[in-house]
């Protein structure tokens, strides 16, 4: 028996069967469990820089005083997002 879909008002309300099972372009089903790896525990602690009363663990990159550095907050930019020479 053919599964007709429910759209009321443009929007899909009737049952979860009409729709197709995730799948990949070529066909093949998709397993999203692990998708989003998850890191807990000591190894997630490393990678995160906390800052607690102005005191950080100091794990970011260097800061590049002298070179070319991307611009930060260039929404509406038209001669270029580049900054050259000493920033800071």
């Amino acid at each position: 028996m053919a599964k007709f879909s429910d759209k009321r008002m443009g929007k899909e309300v009737g049952s979860a069967d009409v729709y197709a099972t995730p799948h990949t372009m070529s066909g093949s089903t998709v397993n999203v469990t692990n998708a989003i790896p998850t890191v807990t525990g000591a190894k997630l602690m490393d990678e995160l820089d906390m800052s607690v009363g102005g005191y950080s663990k100091g794990n970011c990159p260097p800061v590049n005083r002298n070179g070319e550095q991307t611009m930060r907050g260039y929404g509406a930019a038209t001669k270029g997002i580049k900054t050259r020479g000493p920033m800071a």
